[in-house]
């Protein structure tokens, strides 16, 4: 039997006319093997900085009283978010793959006779064909955002299946849409997509968020993730033997 990896996704500014100009798809991933450990490390998080009561018995829960979210990235909660970070980049399982998509309003993808939903699809695909091991089984996890996320996933699982050729369903066992408040993982993917999306908008209107950022840069040694590529590409790991960094 292959093993199995666990990837998140998550996304920001993917909403057609949101009036922002980018969307990023990030995703981060692990294997299957070790979720229950990471999860347990990042619900003991929100435990040390007093984010979720301790007296609860059912952690599942318990876990989802505190989301891990970029937009909740504050000056009271800062050091709760910097642990986070340090737990990533700490951590040889965990990996992190962001696609960046500038200039969005100006795209032309009905021109090229796809649908926004259609479009939305093709860069997941970009997304995840990077991560996808034909050694490996995969668990695909998206972040519900509404009522045709069920619908989209299945969309998105055939599409890779075929890119794969993967018939029998070895490579890609599932893509699911989860409730982000549930899955710690898929909430570490809308911190990670977040800073970058926030990097990407040129905005620095948020000091915390800001401080957050020049964390990231020192723990992953890269210290610009604004890049101007179309699409940009970057993915991030915790502790290797080689390096911390692959650009795509």
């Amino acid at each position: 039997m292959r093993d199995l990896i666990n990837i998140y996704c998550d996304e920001s500014c993917h909403l057609e006319n949101d009036g922002q100009n980018i969307m990023a798809l990030g995703a981060v991933f692990c294997p299957t093997s070790k979720k229950a450990e990471i999860f347990n490390r990042l619900h003991e998080l929100k435990l040390k900085h007093n984010l979720i009561p301790a007296h609860f018995k059912a952690p599942k829960q318990n876990r989802a009283r505190y989301e891990i979210k970029w937009n909740k990235v504050s000056k009271s909660k800062l050091d709760f978010y910097k642990d986070v970070i340090d737990f990533f980049f700490d951590n040889a399982d965990l990996g992190f793959r962001v696609l960046v998509v500038p200039n969005k309003s100006e795209l032309d993808y009905k021109g090229y006779g796809h649908t926004h939903d259609s479009f939305y699809c093709k860069m997941y695909f970009n997304l995840l064909e990077v991560i996808l091991n034909p050694e490996y089984g995969h668990h695909i996890y998206i972040d519900i955002k509404d009522t045709r996320s069920r619908e989209k996933a299945h969309k998105l699982e055939e599409i890779l299946r075929n890119d794969k050729y993967d018939y029998s369903k070895e490579t890609v066992k599932k893509v699911q849409p989860v409730r982000s408040h549930e899955v710690e993982l898929a909430q570490v993917a809308d911190l990670l997509t977040g800073a970058v999306s926030y990097v990407h908008r040129g905005l620095n209107t948020s000091k915390p968020k800001t401080e957050l950022i020049e964390h990231i840069r020192r723990r992953s040694k890269y210290s610009n993730f604004a890049l101007t590529v179309a699409p940009a590409n970057i993915c991030w790991f915790g502790k290797t033997k080689e390096k911390t960094i692959r650009e795509f």
